[in-house]
């Protein structure tokens, strides 16, 4: 099993890294997937993405508080946006109301969590 969370961990930090050069794959949820995949199948990475100066706040923080940061919430809530718009611009109806539904979902979730 440890070796299945490895790999998920791994994938989830690849993703993540993708993230930091595709505007609208998020960098820091896959990150902190990846501790906690890490937690299980690696503790020593799962140590060194605490100790990072970019990744280590951000997980400390959901972990403690169930927090994003303001600036990580402006981000995913202009990523929804831009896709919802998107959707609207360049799906058929009724497909074209899908994005919209999913960042108003995915918009509020984020929006009521700690800062």
């Amino acid at each position: 099993m440890r070796l299945v969370y490895l790999l998920f961990g791994s994938f989830s930090l690849l993703l993540g890294l993708a993230g930091v050069f595709l505007p609208l794959l998020p960098t820091v949820p896959f990150v902190i997937l990846a501790a906690f995949c890490f937690a299980r199948g690696h503790p020593p990475l799962e140590a060194w993405l605490l100790r990072h100066p970019a990744f280590g706040p951000h997980i400390s923080a959901w972990r403690k508080r169930g927090a994003i940061g303001r600036k990580a919430k402006r981000a995913a809530l202009a990523a929804f946006a831009l896709s919802a718009a998107l959707g609207l611009l360049l799906l058929p109806m009724p497909l074209s109301l899908t994005p919209a539904a999913a960042a108003l979902v995915g918009g509020r979730w984020v929006w009521i969590r700690p800062e």
